[in-house]
């Protein structure tokens, strides 16, 4: 599949997932919440791929500034999903987690838009090869 489908595909499955996650957490709906949990990480790492691989049909560094903060972020982000997974699993052991590890949860849902904006406005601003 070509970057160029299989990019923005794989970005609005993991959003819609995300999405699912945040829906069966707040619902208590433990094993999809789960299920969604393993499938979002999946998708995630499906989408960096195509990211990586539309990357390079782009001069990225015709972006400018916005390339490497982009890319900066989207590292941290990346790995900020041990929080909500760490405190996730604290929470399965012991309910009193439940409040850090919806907060984790938020923090990285909202690094994840940050992330795809950046994203976005690099592509859009990068030159096609």
């Amino acid at each position: 599949m070509s970057p160029d489908y299989g990019f923005p595909l794989f970005l609005v499955l993991t959003v819609l997932l995300l999405g699912g996650v945040v829906a069966t957490g707040l619902r208590g709906v433990l094993p999809l919440h789960l299920a969604l949990v393993a499938l979002a990480l999946v998708s995630l790492g499906v989408t960096i791929f195509f990211a990586k691989r539309l990357g390079e049909l782009y001069d990225l560094e015709s972006a400018g500034w916005i390339t490497p903060v982009h890319l900066t972020v989207a590292k941290l982000t990346t790995a900020a999903y041990l929080l909500p997974i760490t405190t996730g699993v604290l929470t399965l052991r012991n309910r009193r987690h439940r409040r850090v590890h919806f907060r984790c949860a938020m923090a990285v849902l909202a690094m994840t838009l940050v992330t795809t904006g950046l994203g976005l406005w690099m592509i859009l601003a990068a030159e096609r090869l």
